[in-house]
């Protein structure tokens, strides 16, 4: 008695010959000298060796890529690889290589490696599951790129130039910005200048209206008693004039400055 697993595919041989290609899942008999082939029937992922590829541009690259498959067609792929994993790997990379070293010999480097990426793995992955199921019983069911570098003697170059590149890309965006920061600041300016001239015209207006009201009391209070006012006003004109002690003032003492003085009523001596 012999048990295949839900994630087994198994063959069984008699003598070297296939008795039985396709086991399914369960608990099964065989005869003492028939042998059993078990493999594993999940998602299998192969890491291929990184391969140098060359794009439209006869630019070289060093790709390393996976490719992710199982089986499909038990009868046919034990007879391509005799169910072993390292050989359907070995015998899988070859097409998927010479697939991608078409694809990548038709695009830019710009394309394979941002571009049209997606689209280019797609046209792999359909083209070699096609093949891989004809010629191996294998269903392909993804191919990616992991990573795309240049050869190692012209890396520093190419990241020289790539460097030289984003400090002229940044000398544009700094020159681009001072001059839109100055036409910002030149804005403020010509703002503040209108905002400071419209407030000093309002508050010279406001002074001149109120210079006016004061003017208008006034005259209205001195036409009531001239000679009231008359007389608050030397009161004023005396206690500015006698502040300090030491003030000294040179004046004809027939001056109407001393009318008050002289006379409350204010008559004329």
């Amino acid at each position: 008695m012999f048990v295949v697993t839900e994630y087994q595919r198994a063959v069984l041989l008699e003598f070297g010959r296939l008795e039985n290609t396709d086991l399914k899942p369960g608990l099964h008999f065989k005869l003492p000298w028939a042998k059993v082939k078990k493999f594993d029937a999940r998602l299998m992922t192969t890491d291929a060796r990184p391969e140098n590829f060359y794009t439209s541009e006869k630019k070289r690259l060093v790709v390393s890529y996976y490719i992710k498959w199982r089986v499909k067609d038990v009868e046919a792929y034990y007879k391509v690889t005799g169910g072993d994993e390292v050989v359907a790997a070995d015998l899988l990379s070859k097409p998927v290589a010479d697939g991608l070293r078409n694809q990548f010999g038709r695009r830019t480097l710009h394309d394979v490696v941002s571009g049209k990426r997606d689209e280019l793995m797609a046209e792999i992955t359909e083209s070699t599951n096609a093949q891989a199921v004809r010629d191996m019983g294998v269903e392909v069911k993804d191919i990616r790129i992991k990573r795309i570098d240049f050869p190692e003697e012209v890396s520093n170059s190419v990241f020289t130039r790539m460097a030289a590149d984003r400090e002229k890309e940044a000398r544009e965006y700094r020159s681009s910005g001072t001059a839109q920061a100055e036409k910002i600041k030149a804005d403020a300016d010509r703002q503040k200048a209108v905002i400071e001239a419209e407030a000093y015209g309002q508050a010279e207006r406001l002074r001149g209206e109120g210079d006016a009201k004061a003017a208008a009391i006034f005259a209205a209070a001195y036409s009531k008693d001239p000679e009231f006012y008359n007389f608050v006003r030397s009161l004023n004109a005396y206690r500015n004039a006698f502040q300090n002690k030491g003030d000294l003032m040179v004046i004809d003492p027939q001056s109407d400055f001393f009318r008050y003085l002289k006379d409350p009523k204010g008559r004329a001596q």
